[in-house]
């Protein structure tokens, strides 16, 4: 049998060339060929209607605007089904909605003048220190809110808050510009795998010392990512992890499956999908750069599956605005499942199937 592929003979480039035909045609080699192979892998397996899509997200990828141009438009169209960030990456989200300005600017300037001229700086994004202490505003009296005091998990909170960013933005008339404000119109649930991790969590610790009677719930974030995952396979479907970057994200996503098999004893075989964009190597033992064979001996990833997975080491602000353009030409759009309305549905098929041994 021979194991040579497609020549490699693409034609000239010409002017108006599309996304998915500069894809498909002039990808051809090298991470190129994995982005591919990505892009395909999504709109020919993951987009299929009984496939349940988790996203990871980390890296500081709304800053850079990612959330209206690439995030917002994949949630609304139902190409992902839930979410787990970083919650720095949320944080940042929320500037858009509250129509806080961020700006370009060159990743060698000098950080003691910006410091001095209240300017924070993301690499080569910039944003005033009051977009910040704005955003740090916005989020204490939102949690000083009813609904807010007690105890919930982070896909509540984020339903929670979206809706007031979702407000927020439609009065100041800004547009589809705010992840979460479209995630809790679609029904998506959004999880956060370090709450305390990030600025919306210091905000929540800084209101608890006030007595606000708002606290995370992160046992109930473990069992419901890993319920949702395993309803999806028991309503006969199948699961897909695409992890943009790597780090808690990345693992709190992958967990489900150990939770269900090791954990609880439940029969399951893991992912059936797997799709990481990372520029992390897999020697020097960082999570990020973990393999999905690697993963196989977790069972996070179901070793027949493994022909399902790839893995492209290219920057995510690169490779997801052509991992998006590709989706929207070849697939356009899906039937959304709205799995936060399900999640106490979920949480009960895990609790009967839970053989928990002393």
């Amino acid at each position: 049998m021979s194991h040579k592929g497609s020549p490699i003979a693409p034609p000239a480039l010409a002017p108006g060339t599309g996304v998915k035909d500069l894809v498909d045609h002039f990808f051809t080699a090298y991470n190129a060929a994995r982005l591919k192979e990505a892009c395909r892998l999504w709109a020919e397996l993951m987009a299929r209607p009984e496939v349940t899509v988790g996203l990871s997200l980390s890296g500081a990828l709304t800053p850079a605007g990612l959330g209206p141009s690439c995030l917002v438009p994949l949630v609304r169209r139902g190409l992902v089904d839930f979410i787990i960030s970083t919650g720095a990456n949320l944080y940042h989200d929320a500037h858009f909605a509250l129509g806080l300005d961020l700006h370009q600017i060159g990743p060698g300037s000098d950080d003691r003048r910006l410091r001095e001229e209240g300017l924070v700086r993301i690499y080569d994004i910039v944003m005033d220190y009051r977009v910040l202490l704005e955003t740090d505003r916005f989020f204490r009296e939102m949690l000083k809110a009813p609904e807010f005091q007690r105890p919930m998990g982070s896909a509540e909170f984020h339903h929670l808050a979206g809706k007031y960013l979702a407000e927020r933005q439609r009065v100041l008339g800004l547009g589809d510009v705010c992840l979460l404000g479209a995630c809790h119109e679609m029904e998506l649930p959004v999880y956060t795998s370090s709450p305390g991790d990030s600025s919306i969590g210091m905000n929540a610790a800084a209101v608890a010392l006030a007595g606000v009677g708002f606290s995370w719930d992160v046992n109930r974030d473990v069992n419901e990512t890993a319920a949702l995952v395993l309803n999806a396979k028991r309503s006969g479907g199948k699961t897909a992890a695409v992890i943009l970057g790597g780090g808690s994200p990345k693992n709190f996503l992958l967990q489900t499956e150990p939770q269900i098999q090791e954990v609880l004893g439940i029969s399951e075989r893991g992912h059936d999908y797997f799709l990481q964009v990372t520029d992390a190597r897999p020697d020097t033992g960082g999570l990020s750069g973990a393999t999905p064979s690697e993963a196989v001996s977790w069972g996070k990833v179901d070793p027949q599956q493994l022909p399902h997975s790839v893995v492209c080491y290219c920057d995510t602000t690169i490779a997801l605005p052509i991992l998006t353009a590709y989706l929207l030409e070849a697939v356009g759009e899906r039937q959304p499942k709205r799995l936060y309305r399900r999640r106490d549905e979920a949480l009960e098929l895990l609790r009967k199937e839970a053989r928990l041994e002393d």
